[in-house]
């Protein structure tokens, strides 16, 4: 089990109930105010999956989508990862699927909300959260959907582009790491991304 890089800030720390079920977990987190975010978003996203599971993976936080409906990866990236999952052979029903923070940061443009990436602040303030998901699921296998992710787990050093499609041993867990299905989405080549990101995570399951 990893130990918390929150050791040294309050953060979400004070509002998680250690050594609880799931259940008590996902209600607790509906009234944390670990970091300033959860001011302006419209509510937690906690994780979502069968408990326990084999594989748990986890992504950045919520986007527009996940923030409005309050589950999590239903929007564009969310439909990119079942795609993948499904051609990767592998079933999204019986995956894990939570995010290092839990509320959405954005910066408004007109109507828009317009997602940010998380600061390393608020995922060490989440960090306690994802500590406790993983207490209760006990993946086999830890998937990290990009950088924010995979710092989270392994540490503000760790560079993703060296480790892309490896699984490593860090206190305990297995880490998988990939891309973040967005940047998938948003890559230039598609087609190319697309394929490099199944590849992954066939050799993840694999592994």
């Amino acid at each position: 089990m990893p130990s918390s890089p929150a050791s040294k800030t309050t953060g979400a720390a004070q509002f998680v109930p250690e050594g609880r079920s799931w259940a008590a977990l996902r209600a607790a987190a509906a009234d944390c105010q670990g970091c300033e975010l959860f001011h302006d978003a419209t509510q937690t996203v906690f994780g979502e999956g069968p408990v326990p599971a084999r594989l748990m993976m986890v992504g950045e936080c919520p986007g527009d989508h996940e923030d409005t409906e309050g589950h999590v990866f239903v929007g564009p990236a969310g439909r990119l990862l079942d795609k993948a999952l499904a051609d990767a052979g592998i079933k999204r029903e019986k995956t894990y699927l939570t995010n290092a923070v839990k509320h959405f940061r954005f910066v408004e443009r007109g109507k828009r909300r317009i997602h940010q990436q998380p600061r390393r602040g608020e995922v060490v303030a989440c960090f306690p959260w994802l500590r406790e998901e993983i207490r209760v699921v006990k993946p086999r296998l830890v998937v990290a959907l990009g950088a924010v992710a995979a710092k989270a787990l392994l540490g503000p050093s760790f560079k993703l582009t060296e480790h892309r499609g490896e699984v490593l041993e860090h206190d305990g867990l297995r880490v998988g790491v990939t891309v973040h299905p967005s940047a998938v989405v948003r890559a230039e080549n598609f087609t190319e991304a697309y394929e490099q990101f199944v590849a992954d995570l066939v050799a993840l399951k694999k592994s």
